[in-house]
């Protein structure tokens, strides 16, 4: 099939930016096997680098919000609040790695960021991929990142949090609350935080955006299936899953409203906060827990769940 103008310019893109030791085409599968893969093996599409070529932090370096005069105040960063403390990573550090292999509060968790999907999330590691943690495979499935496990090179699905191949088929990761912001709002409600630095140990120019103007798009890069023609493909949204079913607020809905936003489903009852300002949003439960909601584009919530709820403004809180 003869790429599109969008996959030849990403790739004319990446070979700008990548490292050329990033490279070794080896199959379009990257030397991943795929005999049990859950999804069809034909929609799992090589993204360019080589496994690895876009390289994981495995040793973070932190530091203190003072120090971190690279960070303007609109600059975007995912920003954790777990067991007691507090973590920024900052999206012009994750653009570049996609994976930060961490530990927090003396738990190891995983941090992950898909450019193309613009989803932030973060699970608990379970014992078996404490030493060894996570890398990039350089695989996209509906145009989200593909990470594997380096114990056992079984390959796993961001948004879907589970394994879509290998020896751990169909094992889920437990995530946890991961908040997309602004520097400012993040820094301004936890002044405390540890910012991770950019002393990664590569050579990156994380003053530059290598997708610079693809949120703005109406194209993906790689192919996805369906795109759900009721919003922008890239209309942020903030979506979550709950005992199997999907709901999800596109911030178009929730910028009608005034925050915070009361919302029902699943048998629960949420609050869904929304700051226009900072172009972010979190979902809480009655009690104020804080719940691992996802935050990312229209086209990649609706292409892991097509059957998802929609929320629309009204006075009735009505889905469609």
């Amino acid at each position: 099939m003869k790429p599109t103008r969008q996959q030849v310019l990403l790739l004319l893109l990446i070979l700008l930016t990548v490292p050329l030791w990033g490279f070794r085409f080896i199959g379009r599968d990257n030397g991943f096997d795929l005999g049990n893969s859950l999804v069809p093996q034909a929609e799992i599409h090589a993204g360019g680098p080589a496994k690895d070529g876009i390289p994981a932090i495995d040793r973070p370096l932190w530091i203190a919000a003072a120090d971190a005069t690279f960070l303007d105040n609109d600059a975007r960063v995912l920003g954790l609040d777990y067991r007691g403390k507090q973590r920024a990573y900052p999206i012009q550090i994750m653009n570049w790695h996609e994976i930060v292999n961490d530990t927090v509060a003396g738990k190891r968790v995983l941090i992950t960021f898909c450019p193309l999907c613009g989803t932030g999330m973060a699970f608990e590691v379970a014992a078996a991929d404490e030493v060894e943690g996570f890398g990039v495979s350089g695989l996209l499935y509906n145009s989200d990142m593909l990470l594997y496990d380096r114990s056992t090179d079984s390959l796993w699905s961001q948004i879907e949090g589970k394994a879509i191949s290998g020896p751990r088929v169909a094992e889920h990761l437990q995530q946890i609350p991961l908040q997309v912001t602004s520097w400012a709002d993040w820094r301004r409600r936890y002044p405390a935080t540890r910012v991770l630095s950019r002393k990664t140990g590569y050579s990156r120019d994380y003053d530059r955006d290598p997708y610079a103007g693809y949120s703005s798009s109406s194209s993906t890069y790689f192919p996805v299936p369906k795109v759900d023609p009721r919003y922008h493909p890239k209309e942020q949204v903030i979506g979550l899953m709950l005992d199997g079913q999907a709901r999800v607020w596109p911030f178009a809905e929730l910028s009608k409203l005034s925050s915070p936003v009361t919302d029902r489903f699943a048998g629960r009852s949420l609050l869904i906060h929304f700051d226009a300002a900072n172009r972010s949003a979190r979902i809480s439960d009655s009690d104020g827990r804080l719940l691992p909601a996802t935050t990312g584009f229209w086209f990649a919530w609706m292409a892991f769940h097509p059957g998802s709820s929609v929320y629309q403004a009204g006075s009735s809180g009505k889905t469609r």
